[in-house]
Parts: structure tokens; sequence; C-alpha cells
């Protein structure tokens, strides 16, 4: 993201709908692991998921590939780090978790990353995805946050079972507002991250709390979820391949 869409961001996160109910799930998604261990979050911008972690107590870092993410992170009271998700600063197996909440999508290399996300994973790490889905829903809003691509759930499942993950759950969400969403993507000329008048949000907000009690996670959506598990890298795996440390490598988890 440029600089300016990540102010935008800060300056609505907390309390618009959809970034609002996006750290619901990852809350409900820590409470399955009963040790909290240490924890990156990828692609972390201005570190509303990073502090879910924390506040889960995990010993987690935000990082992102701007300098205004991190620098945001840190007047927030979040450790955080300027840095490449295809060439992460932390040593080899050194993590328990991965947060990825969409990022993949704006890695033109996004096998890169999620290779090096298993890099740094012990065997048996956690990794949680998000990305936007659907291809047909491509419009004027992916190219100005800077989207690569939308996933579909098999080319999500490819990208992270063959590249030394076993997938456990890949679920849609935000089902019920995806027609809502395309008639308003097809009409804006540029992105979407914009302020909800605070009637019409808490509407929305509702809206996406009921997908958490209908059977709806099958049906498209306009985001995917997923989460895998690290495999052991065993004799020539091919997911070893750039498995060095980065120079540098953090030590603060």
């Amino acid at each position: 993201m440029e600089a300016d869409e990540i102010g935008k961001l800060a300056d609505l996160e907390d309390q618009h709908w959809w970034y609002q109910e996006r750290r619901a799930i990852l809350d409900r998604q820590l409470r399955q692991f009963t040790t909290p261990g240490a924890a990156l979050d990828i692609g972390a911008c201005c570190g509303g998921n990073t502090r879910v972690l924390v506040d889960n107590g995990w010993r987690a870092m935000a990082l992102d590939y701007s300098r205004t993410g991190p620098e945001i992170c840190r007047t927030r009271g979040v450790t955080a780090v300027q840095g490449d998700a295809t060439r992460l600063p932390v040593p080899d197996a050194s993590l328990d978790l991965v947060v990825a909440y969409d990022i993949l999508e704006h890695i033109p290399d996004h096998v890169a990353a999620v290779r090096e996300a298993h890099r740094v994973l012990r065997p048996g790490g956690q990794l949680l995805v998000a990305v936007p889905a659907d291809p047909e829903l491509w419009s004027a809003h992916d190219v100005a946050v800077l989207h690569c691509r939308r996933y579909t759930s098999s080319t999500l499942n490819a990208l992270i079972s063959g590249n030394g993950f076993v997938v456990s759950k890949l679920w849609n969400w935000n089902v019920l507002m995806k027609p809502a969403l395309k008639l308003r993507r097809d009409k804006i000329e540029g992105s979407d991250l914009d302020q909800v008048p605070p009637v019409l949000n808490s509407v929305l907000r509702r809206i996406i709390r009921t997908e958490r009690y209908l059977p709806l996670s099958k049906l498209p959506g306009v985001s995917l979820f997923l989460q895998a598990q690290a495999l052991p890298v065993g004799p020539g795996d091919d997911t070893a391949l750039d498995s060095a440390s980065s120079p540098g490598a953090l030590a603060v988890l």
C-alpha cells in the first residue's frame, strides 16, 4: 500500500466494521491454541491484528514492507519492524505462529512469501491466512491498494499445500454482502478504504456478525480464510529452498 492509503487505514481500522470483524475472527482462531508462543504478523500495516495477538498472550511482532506502517505501530505500543515478506529477518524454525492477513495478494512472488513463512515456523507451527477472493471481483479498488491478484479456494489451497504446509481449514467470509460490494466496486474509481457513517457502520457490523451463526462458509464470499500447519522439512525437500536465515536476523521474539 502507498503511504496515504496506510494513513487512511490507520484512521478508520479501529471502528470500521470490516476490520472489527476480521479481528474478531483472529481472536476466535487464537483461542484454539492453549499455549501462546512467538508470533509474527506479516503485512501488519498499522498493527491492529498484532494487538489481538498480544492481548491473547502471544509474544508478537508486526512486520510491514512500508516504513509508515511500523512507525504507526510503534506509536501504538506495538513491536514492529520494516521488512520484506519474501526475506523475513527472523531465524529458521523460531516461531510458533505466522499471521498473514491480506498480504499475499500484494506480493508478486507469493510462493517465496509462503516458503519464508514455512522457514521461520517450527515443525507443527501454524499459519493463518486471509486473502481477497474471486478474480471476477477485480476492480479499481484492487488497483488502488496494489493487489497483484484475487484468489479462488483452489488457487489458495494449492499455494499453501504446495509449499510445506498441510491445510486444516479453508472457508469463505463476507458472503452476505458480496452482491452489494460488487455493485459498489463496479462504480468507484479508487480504493474502498473510506470512513463509513456510524449508523451504516453499525448495520454492516450486525450483518457481518450473523455469518458467525449461519452455514455460509462454503458459499462464494469476498474473502478467504485458511489455517495450515507447517510440515517438517525432509532431506531434499524443495520447500527448504532459500532456507538460510536472513542477514541480521532479529531475535526479539
